[in-house]
């Protein structure tokens, strides 16, 4: 299965829960395998521009949509499989996005489900990545200015037939439960609040997921948003 994780605007962690949710994906036994061995989907940074997940030396999808690396081989291994893109305004310029659908999948033939870290916003590079996938999870604010661009996004979706598995409304505590019904209402799918953590926060700058040194409200979120995204696999 390709897994878009979309949102409607910078800054709403959407790259932090694409990374852990890629994580939490293989099952129900991530906590144990988390921070000993790859596991999980691969997730691919298709944030041409301002790409956030981890990154190491050696080839990256802006080498891969260039035509000079192979996307199979650019797939880094570590606590979460990463397929980086690279960060040089060069490397975005000679990135060809035609070639991502073929990138992706050829991703997928080999590991298996994979989630794509979209750009964020409605700029014409994020309906790329959701053409190419079987559904998307959405990533929002508890903000009440937030619900605006949730439905833009949720839109963008329906034009491009990618189904909503459900949406994550980050950093979202007991007193936003109000904002989650207004999001499960307006959007027409299932809001999964994903409480402030720290370790969550820090999960992509040190490169291990969540489970590894957190636990309790925030694991149980990341928990019930990859059973939303294997029940989509089954239908």
């Amino acid at each position: 299965m390709i897994l878009a994780v979309v949102g409607g605007k910078g800054g709403v962690g959407k790259s932090t829960l694409a990374y852990n949710v890629g994580a939490a994906l293989d099952s129900r036994e991530w906590r144990r395998s988390a921070a000993s061995a790859s596991g999980g989907a691969v997730v691919v940074d298709a944030d041409l521009g301002m790409a956030d997940l981890p990154f190491a030396r050696g080839p990256d999808l802006h080498d891969v949509l260039a035509g000079r690396a192979c996307p199979v081989e650019a797939v880094r291994e570590g606590p979460v499989r990463v397929l980086p893109c690279g960060r040089s305004l060069a490397g975005a310029r000679a990135a060809d996005l035609g070639r991502l659908d073929d990138a992706i999948r050829a991703v997928e033939r080999e590991f298996g489900d994979v989630v794509v870290d979209c750009p964020a916003g409605m700029r014409a590079d994020a309906g790329v990545p959701l053409a190419v996938a079987d559904a998307c999870l959405l990533v929002a604010s508890p903000a009440p200015f937030a619900v605006a661009d949730a439905v833009r996004t949720r839109e963008l979706t329906r034009e491009l037939d990618c189904g909503l598995v459900g949406v994550a409304l980050n950093r979202a505590d007991d007193a936003d439960a109000k904002a989650a019904e207004t999001f499960e209402r307006i959007l027409g799918a299932p809001v999964t609040r994903v409480p402030t953590d720290a370790a969550l926060g820090r999960s992509v700058e040190t490169g291990q997921p969540v489970a590894v040194d957190s636990d309790g409200a925030v694991v149980d979120a990341l928990d019930r948003l990859g059973d939303a995204v294997r029940a989509a696999k089954r239908v």
